[in-house]
């Protein structure tokens, strides 16, 4: 067996995948290439088993993509699209592989997703050397903000940044769901200053749009550049979310599991108005709460005055 077509998970270091949960066993099950292209997986006699989409594996099973992997209490998603193949590596305390699949682990996550106002009023009034030197700028600075919050961002698009918090097994620490909002916060004090140092034609303003929940993560880079990419439901609505701040006239609009664990933060604090907005390929309205960015200002300034007075 070579690290290029066999990879083994457990919890022991010496698996390629390393997966703290304390159900699976030191070396639990093995993940293996074939020359025609096809990927087995193969229980290596762990004591709680190893499932392919809710059924256990006694005997090597072929792989296919889409596939939902089960050790202890840890879900995987087996990625490997047809004729796509990529260099991939899973981070989740993990050594680096490279294979032509890639495993996602299911975690609960916050999706930050950020878009300039009116970006098309703005490529029609600056010629494209300055339009790419101002959007150089706002992507440059609005990646430094983002890490110096605990993220990183995953995607940028167009005129849109999309950034990921990966909250850890014991569920959402409050800290972390506060250096979120005062990311969005920093993000908008960092865009609306940009007219001062570029002739724009009105200062830049930004919306957003924040969702928590539960999606697949996976690692696709290596090294010390990870290149994490979060799918399912909690991405979209948070795309979707962001686009409904037009719908009702605010900056900022929170998914409720977000609303829940912000506001916890400090008691009686109603900055943020419920709405039920139509999203976008949803059938029912979505509630949401929303607020300004001065309306954050002022929740955030709450925050800072009630950890003054403890």
């Amino acid at each position: 067996m070579t690290s290029g077509n066999c990879w083994t998970v457990g919890r022991s270091e010496d698996n390629n995948v390393v997966l703290s949960d304390r159900w699976i066993s030191r070396n639990h099950a093995m993940v293996q290439s074939m020359e025609t292209g096809e990927f087995y997986l193969i229980d290596l006699g762990s004591r709680n088993g190893s499932f392919l989409n809710g059924r256990r594996v006694s005997i090597p099973v072929t792989l296919q993509n889409g596939d939902r992997l089960t050790f202890g209490q840890t879900e995987l998603e087996f990625y490997c699209p047809a004729h796509r193949p990529v260099d991939a590596s899973l981070g989740m305390d993990s050594k680096e592989f490279t294979a032509t699949a890639t495993l996602h682990i299911r975690r609960l996550i916050s999706v930050l997703v950020v878009d300039i106002r009116d970006f098309t009023g703005l490529t029609r009034q600056l010629d494209e050397k300055l339009l790419s030197e101002v959007i150089g700028t706002w992507f440059r600075r609005a990646g430094d903000i983002i890490r110096e919050y605990g993220s990183w961002v995953d995607k940028y698009i167009g005129d849109a940044v999309m950034a990921v918090w990966i909250h850890g097994a014991q569920g959402i620490d409050r800290d972390e769901m506060l250096r979120i909002v005062q990311a969005v916060n920093a993000l908008h004090a960092m865009t609306s200053s940009l007219h001062h140092q570029y002739p724009l034609p009105f200062p830049l303003k930004i919306g957003a749009g924040i969702n928590t929940g539960y999606a697949m993560v996976g690692n696709t880079g290596s090294g010390d550049r990870p290149d994490y990419t979060a799918l399912g439901d909690t991405v979209n609505a948070a795309f979707r979310l962001e686009s409904a701040t037009k719908q009702i006239g605010l900056d900022i609009a929170l998914g409720e599991t977000t609303y829940h664990h912000l506001s916890t933060l400090i008691a009686d604090a109603n900055f943020f108005e419920q709405y039920n907005v139509h999203l976008k390929g949803y059938d029912a309205p979505t509630p949401t709460h929303a607020c300004s960015f001065a309306d954050l200002d002022a929740f955030l300034q709450t925050k800072h005055e009630s950890v003054d007075e403890t």
